[in-house]
């Protein structure tokens, strides 16, 4: 069993720019961690004329591209339903905790991105897996911790607790 964590919030409240200062804090912790990213829109990072782009195209259910450095595996659905969470989470090699930007429909511990400044309201009222909030500004009335949104190695102390909390990975 692989540890899961969302991070939830608003659009440009901050989520990318979080996971990219904590991962290579948690990292230097020791943790292996992979990340799951949800996207509203169409993306395609495949390349159109490419190889790989042409093997999709012509049929191919799954696409490998594979180098020394990394490989990607290209999924065609083909009009079947978008995969929850746990369908991408069984695909994933195992790793100490997989962080999950976005899916803030799935149920799972979430820290919860509050930026006063983007004029929406905050979501841990309405949700009760929300376990932490990081914010910039004042949270009013939060029974939650409230971590400090320009302090990304505060937060990753407390996933860090978070995690010696948690079932170990494979139990």
């Amino acid at each position: 069993m692989m540890r899961v964590l969302g991070v939830v919030g608003w659009s440009g409240s901050g989520k990318t720019t979080l996971l990219e200062a904590l991962i290579p804090l948690l990292r230097g912790s020791g943790v292996r961690v992979s990340t799951i990213k949800h996207a509203h829109h169409r993306v395609d990072p495949d390349q159109v004329g490419k190889d790989s782009f042409r093997h999709r195209v012509a049929g191919a259910e799954e696409v490998v591209l594979a180098n020394a450095a990394r490989f990607v595996i290209f999924h065609e659905n083909r009009g079947g339903a978008e995969p929850d969470l746990a369908a991408l989470l069984a695909r994933m090699a195992k790793v100490d905790l997989v962080l999950v930007e976005g899916f803030k429909g799935e149920a799972l511990p979430k820290i919860e991105i509050f930026r006063p400044a983007v004029g929406k309201p905050p979501i841990w009222p309405g949700m009760a897996d929300i376990i932490a909030v990081a914010s910039d500004g004042m949270v009013a009335d939060c029974h939650l911790p409230v971590l400090d949104l320009n302090d990304p190695a505060s937060i990753c102390g407390f996933i860090l607790r978070w995690l010696e909390q948690q079932p170990q990975a494979g139990a």
